[in-house]
């Protein structure tokens, strides 16, 4: 690993690529490490990434974030294009798999850990350090494959029985699994707390065996790319601090509602609309 800046204690760690996203304006920085990273820090928490991509890609938007960087010749590289049954993703390239060689003590005794894959680069034995974190996950990365072309498509998520059970909370979309309910049910079961979102429609949370739907507020969708990142750190930064997952739903479906109305990195909420969710959650 790569120190890019000196590491301090963090107090939400995330793990995962970042990536690079081609639209027709020109490659984009984007990935959940880079959104939620962004998320966490605007609510007010020390932030450290752990990724892998390639010198020349730009970081600026995360200037000033902690970061250890696996070296790699290339960023993984994603194509999105609109289709019938939803958005078709096409990878262009793929970062170097993650390890946690080299990971600080101090970054491993972060109160919150947040596993988040985009293209299969985190083994199954990536949460064991962090056993005393809230271990938030969003499976995405795990849950997908591509062929020889780079097309993507949902797969299933091989080693989920190893980490559902040791996780704080997990989030995933209803299009990350294929809409496959008997999934989401089994799933809901094997691990303590389960999120599945639904783009505007908001999301389903399951826990202690009660399931419960929070709607999203309507607003003018300009871009929905980023809004299940911002949802997931809004939500697990909510969790770790009230320890009520209701609450922690009704705040993470706020902000990701307002983020929809920007594009790119510009989707993360701003201290306004932090404020402004965090009085209408309690009204």
């Amino acid at each position: 690993m790569t120190d890019l800046v000196p590491l301090e204690p963090v107090d939400y760690l995330v793990i995962g690529h970042i990536t690079e996203d081609r639209t027709p304006a020109g490659l984009r920085v984007g990935g959940t490490a880079a959104f939620a990273a962004l998320t966490a820090r605007v609510l007010g928490l020390r932030v450290g990434i752990v990724t892998s991509v390639a010198e020349d890609t730009s970081l600026a938007a995360l200037h000033g974030i902690p970061m250890l960087r696996v070296p790699s010749p290339s960023t993984t590289t994603f194509e999105n294009t609109a289709a019938p049954r939803g958005r078709q993703q096409v990878l262009l390239a793929r970062a170097e798999s993650i390890s946690l060689q080299g990971l600080p003590d101090a970054w491993r005794r972060a109160a919150i850990v947040h596993l988040a894959p985009v293209a299969q680069e985190l083994g199954a034995d990536i949460a064991e350090p962090f056993s005393a974190s809230l271990l938030g996950i969003t499976p995405q990365g795990w849950m997908r494959t591509w062929d020889s072309t780079g097309r993507v498509s949902p797969c299933k998520w091989e080693s989920s029985e190893a980490l559902l059970p040791k996780a704080g909370a997990v989030i995933f979309s209803r299009e990350d699994i294929g809409g496959d309910e008997l999934a989401i049910e089994t799933m809901s079961h094997q691990t303590r707390l389960l999120v599945v979102t639904e783009g505007a429609a908001g999301c389903v949370l399951y826990w202690n065996g009660d399931r419960r739907r929070f709607r999203a507020p309507k607003v003018g969708e300009v871009d929905d790319v980023g809004a299940g990142d911002v949802f997931a750190a809004a939500f697990f930064v909510r969790l770790h601090a009230t320890r009520d997952p209701w609450e922690a739903a009704r705040y993470a479906t706020l902000l990701a509602a307002r983020s929809v109305t920007r594009t790119g990195l510009q989707s993360v909420p701003t201290p306004e609309e932090i404020e402004a969710s965090a009085v209408e959650v309690v009204e």
